[in-house]
């Protein structure tokens, strides 16, 4: 019992779980008239790696995350491809195919270039070594890559896999998948859908089950508690749940995530967020108990995801997805902490700071605050200081300003930005009306509204000015005309004129009178 206590204390597996022999599964081949895939929805490019794979002699089946998809009728975004072929014999049968990976290495199968390119991500079928086998290394992911060189099948203390490159059937590499709904293989030239570990059964009752004892599976990579819960927000618009035994370990183990690359954390809370599920990602991260603790930054949008900008930024980021159009993490996070940079700023405002200054310090400030080394002051960094510098020159509608504003690449984000801070009241619905129309316009109409928005904003300065409180006029003095006549006149003879643009006020002389009868002398005396 002491010994139980002791290796549950450090992590470690109960000795009778580890000498257990692992349950490979029982290979089940499913005909389609069973799962009922359409082959409609397969990708003709992963079509043709199986079928390169196969016509050398090597197994090769669609695996993973595209079978689950195609199961459930959705066309899957991307596909994978698993053989016993090594990554240097795929290699070997591509034009463009790259080895990528050293904790995991795989094979970038590439077709097309450009907004065209489509990548098949293909891996060997991998071993299931027991991890008290495996050699074990001090440290973690971060500090152990030189100790990791000449290893195949490492493991840290706390038994999470470091590195795994050790090739084998394909019933093992099957066992060593984490959900069983992500362990079927799909063989588009015999349409038959090999199953281990129950996947179909699992999909049809709807239910998200690891495979093998989930704590020991989270110990192996912590990465997986963050993916449960994508998987249950992904599916939770089908009916599926999270089998109890495998959410139960998640809260327990979710301090293994502090020893993750911060980097791999912000990859994995970007998908979280924009894969189109991004609000049922929030409610699953409430309802697991998992609303903080993952990633600082994520902690940051589930404290403001009531806030109504937060809110409508990640509805319309689902929308988007939806719709298939792209996401930038920039925008997103330029959302979220976009109240920090607007409070920052403000308040360096009041003490009478320039505005533009003003601002950068304030987006300084909150990158050391929030965003730390993982964007590194790049081009994530580059685009969110683009969108809220951007801001401020929204209100400048006159002048060479919206011509220059719209030529800008960064535009378009820096506009969807202040839509949506028009949709929640931060500013005039009108602004944002202008400047969706003035985007759109031609030369001529542009000119009309930067016209228009100038007369709007001479009436403003006419109304400051007319509310402003004005000085005590002079006493009007009596002035004696050459005539004789006593005449009224204002002090001073040369009267100030507020000009338009708000700069330096114009002088008017005033007109002297001509003396009686001489009206019209000079002059033809009429209209021409």
């Amino acid at each position: 019992m002491i010994k139980t206590f002791i290796d549950k204390l450090l992590g470690k597996e109960p000795s009778a779980t580890r000498s257990r022999k692992p349950k490979f599964g029982k290979r089940d081949e499913v005909p389609v008239q069973v799962h009922g895939i359409d082959p409609n929805l397969v990708d003709h490019r992963a079509v043709d790696v199986v079928q390169t794979l196969k016509d050398e002699g090597y197994e090769a089946y669609i695996v993973g995350g595209a079978v689950r998809d195609l199961l459930l009728g959705l066309r899957p975004k991307d596909f994978d491809v698993a053989t016993n072929a090594t990554p240097e014999q795929v290699k070997s049968l591509f034009r463009r195919a790259f080895i990528i990976g050293k904790r995991f290495r795989i094979v970038h199968v590439v077709y097309g270039r450009g907004r065209e390119n489509e990548v098949i991500e293909v891996s060997t079928f991998r071993a299931f070594l027991d991890n008290s086998a495996a050699e074990a290394v001090s440290g973690n992911e971060r500090t152990s890559k030189v100790q990791l060189a000449s290893m195949k099948h490492a493991v840290d203390a706390s038994g999470r896999v470091l590195r795994d490159n050790v090739w084998g059937p394909q019933d093992q590499d099957a066992t060593r998948r984490d959900f069983t709904i992500n362990a079927m293989y799909y063989d588009p030239e015999t349409q038959i859908v090999v199953d281990y570990h129950g996947g179909i059964a699992d999909a049809k009752k709807k239910v998200l089950r690891m495979i093998g004892d989930p704590a020991t599976r989270y110990r192996e990579d912590p990465v997986r508690i963050i993916r449960a819960v994508r998987f249950a927000a992904k599916l939770a618009g089908k009916g599926f749940k999270l089998d109890a035994k495998t959410a139960k370990p998640l809260v327990e183990c979710e301090p293994l995530l502090n020893d993750v690359p911060q980097s791999r954390l912000f990859d994995e809370m970007l998908k979280l967020l924009q894969t189109g599920h991004a609000i049922a990602s929030v409610e699953q991260l409430k309802a697991l108990g998992l609303s903080r603790g993952i990633y600082p930054l994520l902690d940051v949008v589930m404290e403001r995801t009531d806030h109504p900008f937060v809110q409508a930024a990640l509805i319309d980021t689902d929308r988007r997805v939806g719709e298939g159009k792209p996401v930038a993490p920039s925008f997103l996070l330029a959302c979220v902490l976009w109240q920090d940079v607007k409070t920052g700023w403000e308040k360096r405002l009041a003490k009478g700071s320039h505005p533009f200054p003003a601002l950068q310090e304030s987006i300084d400030e909150v990158f050391d605050a929030r965003i730390g080394d993982v964007s590194g002051r790049g081009k994530l960094a580059a685009d969110m200081r683009e969108i809220w510098v951007m801001q401020p020159r929204f209100d400048k509608r006159t002048g060479a300003t919206p011509l220059s504003l719209v030529a800008q690449p960064r535009f378009r984000a820096g506009f969807d930005f202040l839509r949506l801070r028009a949709d929640v009241g931060e500013i005039e619905e009108s602004l944002a009306a202008w400047w969706q129309e003035f985007q759109q316009a031609n030369d001529a109409v542009r000119e009309d509204l930067i016209a228009q928005a100038r007369d709007e904003q001479r009436a403003r300065q006419r109304a400051q000015q007319s509310s402003t409180a004005k000085a005590p006029r002079a006493p009007r003095a009596k002035a004696v005309r050459e005539d004789g006549a006593v005449a009224d006149s204002a002090e001073p003879a040369m009267l100030d004129q507020v000009a338009e643009d708000g700069g330096a006020p114009k002088k008017r002389r005033r007109r002297r009178r001509k003396p009686a009868g001489a009206e019209g002398a000079g002059s033809s005396g009429g209209n021409e």
